[in-house]
């Protein structure tokens, strides 16, 4: 079952009929009065929640005991050049239900220009995949959610702190060995995927010249969100992130 998310403000309101989370718990999970649930306050701890009252509006009110801290998120940052919007959807919810702690969007010279002006950064709609991806992993923090004009720029920029990180690119084209052979460790990760159609030649360059290792994820062509997923993967278990 989903850890159901709550703002720490909504504490001491009810939830209208046409909350999501009203839906699910009465609807779905077939809730009455004083049954509990397994909750969380967003960015803060995890815990019980049971249901004190159902209005005759359909409005539902609720308490809060919270009894355990939040769970760590893991030392790998996602860079990712912007895919289609309903990838960028699934894309958010997968990497926040893995734990990453940052993903970055940046535009590519290869990518697809529009998809830069995607709405879903400035609607919610990011926010609400990431809350998404949280609630089903029973977690309570998210991802920082960052984005940039282009490669070139989240390179100068360089959002992460640590010197000692692991900086990795997926490259199936000019690869200088597999994703697989990562050397395990307990050091951050950098991981940066290309758009669909892959990186350019001067972006291989900006690449390695920033200290980038290009590694393969094998022959296949693979989707932008399944290559993410893959090299997530891979790099959470090289620094011990699934033990």
């Amino acid at each position: 079952m989903n850890l159901i998310l709550f703002e720490a403000h909504e504490f001491g309101k009810t939830l209208s009929r046409r909350d999501e989370r009203t839906i699910h718990l009465l609807k779905v999970l077939h809730k009455k009065i004083g049954d509990t649930f397994e909750a969380g306050v967003l960015g803060g701890g995890r815990g019980t929640g049971k249901i004190e009252k159902i209005g005759i509006d359909g409005s539902l009110s609720f308490s809060l005991e919270i009894q355990a801290p939040p769970l760590l998120r893991l030392p790998v940052r996602v860079a990712v050049g912007f895919p289609r919007p309903i990838q960028i959807r699934r894309l958010l919810r997968d990497l926040a239900s893995l734990g990453v702690e940052a993903v970055d969007l940046f535009g590519t010279e290869l990518g697809e220009k529009s998809y830069r002006d995607t709405k879903l950064l400035k609607d919610g709609g990011a926010h609400a995949a990431l809350i998404e991806g949280a609630s089903q992993s029973r977690d309570t923090t998210l991802p920082e959610l960052s984005s940039f004009n282009c490669l070139e720029d989240w390179l100068r920029e360089r959002p992460w702190n640590s010197t000692s990180s692991l900086l990795v690119a997926a490259d199936n084209v000019r690869p200088e060995g597999a994703m697989s052979r990562l050397p395990p460790g307990r050091w951050p990760v950098v991981l940066a995927i290309g758009a669909e159609r892959g990186w350019s030649d001067r972006e291989r360059d900006l690449l390695e010249g920033a200290g980038f290792l290009r590694l393969s994820l094998g022959g296949r062509a693979l989707r932008t969100e399944t290559a993410c997923v893959a090299a997530t993967v891979l790099a959470i278990e090289k620094i011990g992130g699934f033990e």
